[in-house]
């Protein structure tokens, strides 16, 4: 065996600052004679510089290279009968490992931007149904046909309570706002009705009042084109009729 061969190994290990004091004394010696073994010693460290370089990715904890080096420098030392030390598969498991570093960082990175878009999707969605929700008021309250139809009781033994219904047959659009309302019976709810110039009445929207007897219907489905001569409330069913089953209780033609 050679002495280049001798050192091959501490060259390896030199390289990567993983020789210990007492080994690194007789190869530093031989490499103030040796110029072939300087170069190839040259070569290793620029070996290992362009695989940093060209290797993407987080920074391995500290603790990985301490054991990457502490594995090494454990290996048992070659022997005359040994073949010399596989550089290049050090190198190889030192890039997979890296890469797989790399490749867990990226696969966070994408499930944090992937969440991240999914929340802001939601909120640009809710910002366009709360648009469209107030454009289609405003389209119904500005339109040239909207007519105001005043709904009062058509019994005044209760606390007077009041309605107002904004129609436009234009826009297909109802905006309906009551005050003073008791609560309805349990499991009942009132009715808004849409007393049409002929046929029979169509169902515009059931509704509850609140603690303050309020209650709103903002456009709900209706036949498009129909001309209205009333607007009416029953009491049905919480689900909603069809048709009315009780008599009517409040009442208001077009102004």
């Amino acid at each position: 065996m050679t002495v280049h061969e001798q050192f091959a190994d501490d060259l390896a290990l030199y390289a990567l600052g993983a020789l210990s004091g007492e080994e690194r004394i007789p190869l530093e010696s031989h490499l103030q004679e040796c110029a072939s073994c300087r170069r190839e010693l040259e070569q290793l460290r620029g070996d290992a510089a362009l695989l940093a370089i060209s290797t993407a990715g987080p920074r391995p904890p500290a603790r990985a290279k301490t054991r990457l080096m502490d594995a090494i420098a454990g290996e048992p030392r070659t022997q005359p009968s040994r073949s010399r030390l596989n550089w290049w598969a050090i190198l190889g498991w030192a890039t997979a490992g890296l890469m797989l570093v790399f490749v867990i960082g990226v696969s966070r990175h994408n499930k944090r931007l992937s969440s991240t878009v999914a929340e802001l999707s939601g909120m640009v969605e809710h910002e366009r149904v709360a648009s469209d929700r107030a454009r289609r008021v405003s389209e119904v309250l500005h339109a040239s046909d909207a007519t105001p139809y005043e709904i009062l009781p058509v019994s005044m033994k209760t606390r007077m309570p009041a309605g107002k219904a904004i129609y436009s047959r234009d826009q297909n659009g109802l905006i309906f706002v009551a005050s003073n309302l008791q609560p309805p019976p349990a499991q009942k709810a009132y009715e808004l009705w849409l007393i049409p110039s002929q046929g029979a009445p169509i169902p515009a929207g059931t509704f509850k009042p609140d603690s303050r007897g309020m209650a709103m219907v903002v456009n709900p489905p209706l036949p498009a084109g129909v001309e209205a001569k009333a607007f009416a409330i029953t009491i049905e069913p919480e689900q909603g009729s069809s048709a009315p089953t009780s008599g009517i209780i409040m009442m208001g033609a077009g102004s």
